[in-house]
């Protein structure tokens, strides 16, 4: 099973094709979608949901995914619930992003405080992070270095922001999934 969430925009068309591309590692693809105006409230929803998913598969790897807003979720709810997680150009401080796009940015930084401390270091090698060089959004020099020392990089020559084309990383995500 592969749980799939959404960046910031929810609509986009892209999302449909990124889980038709994730199709080809798992048939069991679960969209969960969520606010991204309530940090607070999101993170209660996917924790939520999440858990629910993962109880009622039989996949005993099952790993969560997702793209800007959606990898900065992925990976902490993933790290919560237990299982591996695949972030794309994840937004890592929408606390500082988000501002003037949503209601309350500084609930992400009370998310930070009441998450587990040095989560990373506990979630060491759990999450695969893909990163694209053609990021016009963030930039992904320093996502780089703030993941690198806990887990591995694949860097993505091509691919803007919102990841359009996944399909080349694939297998690499499947050999995680799986190991």
């Amino acid at each position: 099973m592969i749980i799939y969430l959404h960046g910031f925009d929810s609509t986009s068309p892209g999302n449909h094709e990124k889980i038709l591309q994730l199709q080809f590692i798992d048939d069991d693809v679960r969209f969960i979608n969520y606010s991204t105006l309530h940090p607070k409230h999101d993170m209660q929803h996917l924790l939520k949901e999440v858990n629910k998913v993962i109880e009622q598969s039989d996949d005993e790897h099952p790993i969560i995914c997702g793209v800007g807003l959606g990898g900065f979720w992925s990976e902490r709810i993933g790290f919560l619930c237990g299982i591996k997680q695949v972030i794309f150009n994840p937004n890592l401080h929408p606390d500082r992003t988000m501002q003037g796009r949503i209601d309350r940015p500084e609930e992400y930084v009370d998310i930070a405080t009441k998450c587990v401390e040095e989560f990373r270091v506990k979630n060491n090698q759990r999450c695969l992070v893909i990163l694209s060089r053609e990021d016009e959004i963030h930039d992904n020099g320093k996502t780089a270095q703030e993941l690198e020392g806990y887990y591995d990089i694949i860097w993505d020559e091509h691919q803007p922001h919102k990841f359009t084309k996944i399909s080349q990383h694939l297998q690499a995500m499947k050999a995680f999934k799986e190991s």
